[in-house]
């Protein structure tokens, strides 16, 4: 029968037989067509030498010793025969150790080579092996022609790991990107659930554009990504002077045609977007293409690339890092909604007077005038890993009632809609719910005393905001992990003023974030943590 894709690749992977052949490997062989006393192993000595050993100075040989499982040399002499003689084994080793080898499948590691060194003779064919985003260290020997022999099946399905590159009957699904200077290289593979946007520069003509692949709509859809045909969504025609008009009917393909002096119809923008299951399968790609013209000056052309996921059956909001927040974008938040858990639609909703469509934690936004009573509404979205502090200034006059004053400093604060959870990964789900991280909630009261009611009122002057984040999973490439937030309301007291006088108070909000994956310091409580890592050579000659 066919050999499946799995087995196939799992082939490819497996490499070569090792190099080291343990029966004929012998270290206390040191003198030249001569027997070494005692070395048991020494392919020079004969039976009879072998009769006047008294021990076996190398017992046993084996090839690198990481190796989860290798052959093993065993040497050892028969002294009751007569005369002794010596014995040979050879056994299968199994290693202990949590970390081993699994397979010595990289031949080029057995020995040291010089790297080739770029010239200008060699530079362009070294560009074309090492300048992309990612480039195979395997030789050349290990390529076994499977695509040739075991072709994938036009109608097999696929489940994607986070990052690997998505596959196409020919290849894989590319997104062209610059490398060493802004030139445009092919070669970068769209990786799964990884979104990019990229820009680069082509080389054109106008007397060869209807030749040159790459500013063809044709060249970045016509592989299928396995059982899913590449659909075109929109196409959105420029014309020379930047106007843009989009087409009624998006299954138009359009191929470069050269008009006059005018090449029309190159690609200047590629958007791919993927829809996939919760299981890796991507059961849906489609793109959208923005095509442009040239005239006959043109020596280059700036194109763009961008590809965006989206799971089925949810909604496309934007994300936060993936799986792991990045720093600098915003935190993700939302509320659980009434009557939970059902129905099922969970912690999505827009937040701050229905402003923040992206369900995002915001704080108070400073003002110029420093107003507190102008700045309502005005907020900020906090940013993963940005320490911010922000704050306005309030008048109180002795016309002020408690009550309402209260109000309009909480909802100045928190906000009208201040979230109850906030996403723990920058990718979390909405329809996971041990993704998301409830907000605590603290209240504090200071000793101060403004002399402003006649009696004494209560009012918040703070809101400080602290995220406790840790890094999580592996530690080559740790994800940024939210764990806790709490929020802490700060109020004071107020007492009546004389008629006719004013104070003013400090409002203020902050955001503190804390690395509790960090080794603690002295006098500070952390949680524990455990750091370990493999010796830096632990592999080493090995990849």
């Amino acid at each position: 029968p066919p050999e499946t894709h799995a087995a196939a690749w799992a082939r490819t992977r497996s490499g070569p037989a090792p190099v080291t052949d343990v029966a004929k490997l012998c270290v206390c062989d040191l003198l030249v067509a001569q027997c070494d006393v005692n070395c048991c192993c020494d392919p020079d000595c004969s039976a009879a030498d072998f009769s006047l050993f008294t021990t076996c100075s190398v017992p046993i040989v084996t090839g690198d010793s990481r190796l989860c499982s290798q052959k093993a040399a065993i040497y050892s002499l028969d002294v009751e025969a007569n005369p002794p003689e010596r014995i040979f084994k050879l056994i299968d080793q199994v290693n202990p150790s949590v970390f081993c080898i699994h397979a010595t499948n990289y031949k080029q590691a057995v020995s040291f080579s010089s790297p080739e060194m770029p010239t200008s003779e060699n530079f362009d064919q070294l560009l074309e092996r090492f300048g992309s985003a990612t480039f195979s260290t395997e030789p050349d020997s290990w390529n076994m022609d499977t695509d040739a022999q075991n072709p994938f099946d036009a109608n097999e399905t696929y489940r994607y790991e986070y990052g690997v590159p998505i596959q196409t009957v020919d290849a894989f699904l590319r997104l062209p990107s610059p490398v060493v200077s802004s030139w445009c290289s092919d070669a970068n593979p769209a990786g799964f659930l990884v979104n990019q946007a990229t820009k680069c520069t082509r080389s054109v003509s106008v007397e060869k554009c209807d030749n040159i692949q790459a500013v063809s709509m044709l060249f970045y859809i016509n592989s299928s990504i396995l059982a899913v045909n590449i659909t075109v969504q929109s196409v959105v025609v420029q014309s020379l002077n930047g106007m843009r008009t989009l087409l009624n009917g998006s299954d138009v393909l359009r191929l470069p045609v050269i008009l006059d002096e005018l090449c029309i119809n190159i690609v200047l923008g590629v958007s791919y977007h993927i829809t996939y299951t919760d299981a890796g399968e991507i059961i849906e790609a489609a793109a959208s293409f923005v095509l442009g013209a040239i005239n006959k000056e043109a020596l280059s052309i700036q194109q763009s690339f961008e590809i965006s996921f989206t799971q089925v059956n949810t909604k496309p909001v934007p994300l936060s890092g993936n799986p792991g927040y990045v720093v600098g974008l915003p935190i993700r938040a939302g509320f659980r909604p009434q009557g939970y858990p059902f129905p099922v639609e969970i912690l999505f909703a827009a937040l701050v007077l229905n402003t923040n469509k992206y369900s995002q934690l915001t704080i108070l936004q400073s003002t110029s005038n420093q107003d507190c009573l102008a700045a309502q509404g005005a907020r900020t979205p906090i940013l993963f890993g940005y320490n911010m502090i922000s704050g306005c200034k309030l008048r109180i006059t002795a016309a002020m009632k408690c009550q309402p004053l209260t109000q309009t400093l909480l909802d100045l604060l928190k906000g009208q809609s201040f979230p109850e959870y906030v996403a723990s990964f920058g990718n979390s789900q909405t329809q996971d719910v041990l993704d998301w991280v409830p907000i605590t909630h603290l209240h504090t009261s200071e000793q101060r005393i403004y002399t402003t009611f006649q009696s004494s009122c209560q009012i918040p002057v703070s809101l400080e905001i602290e995220v406790k984040w840790t890094k999580y999973g592996s530690l080559v490439n740790p994800q940024a992990r939210i764990v806790n937030v709490t929020a802490t309301i700060t109020t004071t007291t107020l007492k009546q003023l004389p008629s006719g006088r004013e104070r003013t108070i400090p409002v203020t909000s902050s955001v503190v974030f804390t690395d509790i994956s960090s080794p603690a310091e002295p006098g500070y409580k952390a949680w524990p943590t455990i750091n370990a890592k493999l010796p830096f050579d632990f592999f080493f000659p090995f990849v």
